[in-house]
């Protein structure tokens, strides 16, 4: 069912506070989330590699313990490595043949470590330990059903939204810009670790930064809060150049550092994150598929990271409820925001969900009637394309972390 009507609240732009927080690279949940879907996409291309078809699995029950180090200025050691506890359900045996699918999860998981946390070497610091089984026989058979389209393994709801506020847009690209490589050139003694939470009063922008720089890089206090005062004016130059609404813009950077208090009052880190030996990760806990955490938006609480990309609804329809609004925003004129709302029913197919919401924004003088034919339009054609759209995000076109 699919249900077009205009949306009652006050715009988020509108409101007087804003809070958006995002989760960088080498942040432990943002980790989770993205080595547990390199996991079903390296499983997916497997399955279809051998069988024609995806298999049963969800790998989206992954924690990420914090291990233990010795750092100083100018270095530090590794004490006791990282664990990563992947888990929940696979197939392992189909059709009289056996898929290794332990090998495939760690070729996978030490893929993106290298890729994206250079210092981090995970035949030294990563640990890895598999909690994983066969599914039930009812979830698995699922995938034994014919049809082109799975029927959904879960009653799950997700909810999308567009376009990004202005205050979303700029934590979002400050993130991607501290972790991007024209910085890190810049700034090579900074870790893939940052945190960025915005807050946006009224017109003005203040945005709290943690990022930790690299011992082996900082040889004492006063080299450390000479290097801070140098990324901190980097920070600001970024900011202000974007050409964003913004009355006034401010960054800080490290607050808990404490001047005088020497290694106890600095952010450093060895490997260049937390999870290193402060902080432990898990899946879902990080950004939503959009990439940010939008305190006041409607956010769902499915964990996208690791879900089977043909029959969970809890990947499909989140990732698919933001490009469905993305299209009837840029595509329908009138409207200039959209919340869409989905809800699967278990055993029914994923194209054919119990509800399909569409909450829209209009601009002024607009009426419902005039752009409810096209949102339709819109959103049954999402639909009925969703086979390739699984596809895709099997192959991990879409990215969810």
């Amino acid at each position: 069912m699919i249900l077009v009507e205009r949306y009652k609240g006050v715009s988020i732009t509108e409101q007087s506070v804003e809070i958006v927080e995002r989760k960088g690279t080498g942040h432990p949940d943002q980790i989770c989330d993205c080595v547990m879907d390199a996991v079903s996409v390296a499983l997916s291309q497997a399955y279809l590699r051998e069988f024609g078809t995806i298999l049963h699995h969800n790998i989206d029950k992954g924690l990420l313990s914090a291990g233990r180090v010795e750092k100083r200025f100018g270095g530090g050691e590794m004490i006791e490595p990282m664990e990563l506890t992947v888990g929940d359900r696979a197939t392992f045996s189909a059709f009289g043949r056996v898929i290794p699918v332990h090998d495939l999860a760690r070729e996978a998981i030490n893929g993106w470590v290298r890729r994206n946390l250079h210092r981090l070497d995970p035949a030294r610091h990563l640990d890895i330990r598999f909690k994983l089984a066969p599914g039930s026989d009812e979830l698995t058979d699922i995938f034994e059903r014919g049809g082109a389209v799975r029927e959904a393994n879960d009653t799950s709801a997700a909810v999308g939204y567009y376009p990004l506020s202005p205050t979303e847009e700029a934590v979002l690209a400050m993130e991607r810009e501290l972790n991007g490589a024209s910085f890190k050139a810049r700034n090579p003694d900074t870790g893939e670790d940052v945190k960025v939470m915005g807050l946006r009063r009224g017109d003005e922008l203040d945005m709290t930064v943690a990022m930790p720089l690299i011992a082996a890089e900082i040889r004492s206090e006063e080299e450390y809060f000479a290097r801070k005062k140098a990324i901190l004016a980097d920070m600001e130059a970024f900011l202000a150049a974007g050409r964003r609404p913004f009355r006034r813009t401010s960054v800080h950077f490290n607050t808990l550092d404490c001047p005088g208090r020497g290694q106890g009052g600095v952010y450093l880190s060895l490997l260049g994150t937390s999870a290193e030996d402060a902080d432990s990760g898990q899946v879902g806990r990080g950004n939503r598929v959009n990439g940010l955490i939008p305190i006041g938006r409607p956010i769902g609480t499915e964990a996208a990271a690791g879900k089977n990309p043909v029959s969970h609804v809890g990947k499909i329809y989140n990732v698919l409820s933001h490009r469905m609004a993305r299209e009837i925003v840029e595509g329908v004129e009138g409207v200039r925001g959209a919340i869409v709302l989905l809800l699967s029913r278990i055993g029914h197919p994923v194209d054919k969900p119990l509800m399909a919401n569409a909450q829209l924004l209009l601009e002024e003088g607009r009426g419902l009637d005039e752009v409810t034919p096209q949102v339709e339009e819109i959103m049954a054609h999402a639909l009925g394309g969703i086979g390739d759209f699984c596809l895709g995000l099997a192959r991990g076109e879409f990215p969810v972390c």
